[in-house]
């Protein structure tokens, strides 16, 4: 007999932490394990807002899955781009752009999410995204370039918009990123002295009333405070209404002359959940507190794009798509294959959330572990700890200690690498949005695959 074919859709922290944990307690005999990816490595991504400010470098953030010679997991270098569940088959596109079909009893369906974008004039024409370590690289090179160039220039105007920078999205990835990059250009023009610093200007926007609602409003005002200390300009209940090469029209009317938009405005599931037909919760697929799929036999989701009932909170609550819950659903929907694998009763995903941490750079920080507010050092400790332990392998854990303590000694560098420094790179560009297949396409093509010549 054939051994069981277990396929794993993304390598996040959900889809590693349920690798590695069914290599741990499955026996070579029990089952075949295989796991999707363009990238043979893990992102830690709540970090990149760090790689994007040169403290840290980027391999010590995407720890390698084949590090170790113990594990068994074939890597399928690709991405799926469509899964008919009837068949059972999972349609996927390598990164050669060769098209295959992966045939599965198990799927564990753990892609991630995409930035989400609006119908904005010229947003994923002119925006940078944050959410791929190859965008964090190149907004670095970006901000570098910005005031090399405008060192260089004579023109006044062009000076005023190669040293505004606009960040929109006030949660996490969007208030860490304004705060590392504003450290980032703080210091960098010390060097430049042709440059008056008070031409750079750093704009933080977001369409919400309160910064990082989830932390409460004393630490979410106390993150302000530092922010707009710093120099920042914070704008809430504002969004963009149109973006150029040049300037970007704020809802407010304002018009910001820029060459630098990120935006961080939050994300949406993987597309890929759209090609299965099945039923969706705000984009994420629906799922029971098993992580399985209801009605179809050998299907799990978690991660950022399933909808996991939030069982510690109740109220019909879902678990937000934050690291700590993927981490955790990742071991849990593991023992709920190898439970269905072994004919024996899965348990429902239960975890009570351990805090937020809000890493902005330097000395400052707010945090919230197990409700209890901190800020300034102590907040930092307990950010940068809960990061540095929450990294899988002893060689990312050395790395990010060694950058740390680095930076904190020798003080930031401003090397420009030149990643893609003579192409433009938007949003639309790292994302691949549009690789996707409909689930007619999906159905469409394996059952042309399955027809004999």
């Amino acid at each position: 007999m054939t051994r069981p074919r277990i396929l794993v859709v993304g390598a996040g922290f959900a889809g590693v932490e349920c690798v590695r944990r069914l290599e741990r307690k499955l026996s070579p005999d029990e089952a075949d394990v295989t796991l999707v990816t363009p990238f043979a490595y893990q992102l830690y991504l709540p970090l990149l807002p760090q790689v994007a400010s040169g403290v840290l470098t980027p391999q010590s953030i995407a720890v390698s899955l084949r590090r170790s010679k113990k594990y068994r997991t074939r890597i399928i270098p690709g991405g799926a781009i469509g899964v008919d569940l009837k068949s059972k088959v999972c349609v996927i596109r390598t990164i050669t752009d060769e098209i295959v079909n992966e045939p599965y009893d198990y799927i564990v369906l753990a892609p991630g999410s995409i930035t989400r974008t609006f119908d904005i004039p010229g947003l994923t024409d002119h925006a940078f995204g944050m959410k791929t370590l190859a965008e964090a690289a190149y907004i670095r090179d970006h901000v570098i370039s910005q005031l090399d160039l405008a060192d260089a220039s004579q023109d006044p105007a062009e000076r005023a918009s190669r040293l505004q920078f606009v960040v929109v999205g006030g949660g996490y990835a969007g208030t860490e990123t304004a705060a590392c990059l504003q450290r980032l250009t703080h210091a960098a023009v010390k060097r430049y002295p042709r440059l008056d610093p008070g031409l750079i200007k750093w704009h933080l926007i977001d369409i919400a009333p309160k910064l990082m609602p989830e932390l409460g409003d004393k630490l979410g005002s106390s993150a302000q405070e530092i922010l707009r200390r710093r120099g920042i300009d914070i704008s809430l209940g504002t969004s963009i209404a149109k973006a150029g090469p040049e300037e970007v029209t704020f809802t407010d009317g304002r018009v910001v002359p820029t060459r630098t938009l990120i935006w961080t405005a939050g994300v949406v599931a993987s597309p890929l959940i759209a090609t299965l037909g099945a039923e969706t919760v705000k984009g994420r697929l629906a799922v029971a507190s098993e992580m399985n799929l209801p009605g179809d036999d050998g299907v799990f989701a978690l991660g950022d794009s399933a909808a996991v009932p939030d069982l510690a909170k109740g109220d019909g609550a879902m678990c937000p798509p934050t690291a700590q819950h993927a981490l955790r659903q990742g071991r849990h929907v593991a023992d709920n294959v190898i439970a269905s694998l072994r004919g024996q009763a899965m348990k429902p995903y239960v975890h009570k959330d351990l805090g937020l941490v809000v890493d902005l750079g330097g000395t400052d920080a707010v945090s919230k572990p197990l409700g209890i507010e901190l800020r300034g050092l102590p907040a930092q400790a307990v950010a940068r700890g809960y990061h540095w332990s929450a990294l899988r392998t002893n060689v990312a854990k050395t790395r990010v200690m060694t950058n740390w303590l680095l930076n904190a000694i020798a003080g930031d560098d401003f090397v420009r690498t030149g990643f893609q420094a003579r192409k433009a790179a938007r949003l639309k560009d790292f994302e691949y949005t549009d690789a996707y297949l409909t689930p007619e396409q999906v159905r469409e093509r394996v059952e042309g695959a399955s027809r004999p010549e």
